[in-house]
C-alpha cells in the first residue's frame, strides 16, 4: 500500500511507483500547492517539453484549501486548448489515434472538482496498460503515513529525476530524449509496451 498525490496525467516516475504498488492511496486531506503536478503536466512539444496547466480557482480568504476542495477554473477553454496541443504533439505517434476516443472523453466532460479529473486521468491510464491497482482515498492527514510515501512525487518545480530506457519521442530529433514527462507521452509512443519501461524505471530523489 503506498501513498499518492492525484496528480493530472502524472510523470512517469508516478507511474514506475504506482506500477510496484499493491494498492494506491491518494491523498486529499493536505492543502493544495501550486507548481506541483496536481494542476500540470509536461507533453513533448515542437520546440520541447510544452507545460499543460489546469487553472485553479483560488481563495480571497487567506484559508488554505485542500486537495480534495480545489476548484477547477472553467471560465478559460483550457479543455480545449489542452486536446488541440496533444493532438498537435502525438497525432502522428503511433498510438494516439488508439487512445483519442477516451481521452476525448476526459476533455469533453466538465469538472467541478480538480480531484475528479485526476483521478479518472488515473483511471484511463491504469486501464490503458491494463494495470490492476485498486485505489482509496485518506480521510486524515498524517505528516509522517505508516505506509509508503510517494507524495514528493508530486512536486513539479525542483523535479524528481528518474533512470529510464530511452524510447522513441516525437520530436527527439531536434531536442534529444527529454525523462519523465507526463506518462501520456510513454502511452503514445509505446502503447502496451509502455509498462515494460516503466518496470525498469529508477526514482533518483
Amino acid at each position: 500500500m503506498s501513498l499518492f498525490i492525484p496528480t493530472y496525467f502524472s510523470p512517469v516516475s508516478q507511474y514506475a511507483a504506482i506500477l510496484n504498488s499493491d494498492n494506491v492511496v491518494f491523498e486529499t486531506q493536505d492543502n493544495f500547492q501550486k507548481q506541483t503536478y496536481r494542476n500540470r503536466c509536461y507533453i513533448y512539444g515542437a520546440n520541447g517539453r510544452l507545460l499543460l496547466n489546469i487553472p485553479v480557482k483560488h481563495n480571497s480568504s487567506s484559508e488554505r484549501k485542500k486537495t480534495k476542495d480545489t476548484l477547477i477554473e472553467n471560465d478559460f477553454p483550457w479543455q480545449s486548448q489542452h486536446f488541440k496541443s496533444l493532438k498537435a504533439a502525438y497525432r502522428s505517434s503511433p498510438y494516439f489515434e488508439f487512445f483519442e476516443d477516451d481521452i476525448a472523453s476526459i476533455y469533453n466532460k466538465k469538472y467541478v472538482y480538480l480531484v475528479d479529473l485526476n483521478i479518472d486521468s488515473y483511471l484511463f491510464v491504469t486501464d490503458a496498460l491494463q494495470m490492476s491497482q485498486e485505489f482509496s482515498k485518506t480521510d486524515t492527514y498524517e505528516i509522517t503515513p505508516k505506509i509508503k510515501d510517494y507524495r514528493n512525487l508530486s512536486i513539479a518545480k525542483n523535479g524528481i529525476s528518474i533512470e529510464i530506457e530511452e524510447y522513441t519521442q516525437m520530436f527527439d530529433h531536434k531536442h534529444g530524449f527529454i525523462p519523465n514527462l507526463s506518462i501520456l507521452d510513454l502511452l503514445f509512443m509505446e502503447g502496451p509496451n509502455a509498462l515494460s519501461f516503466l518496470e525498469n524505471v529508477k526514482i533518483k530523489e
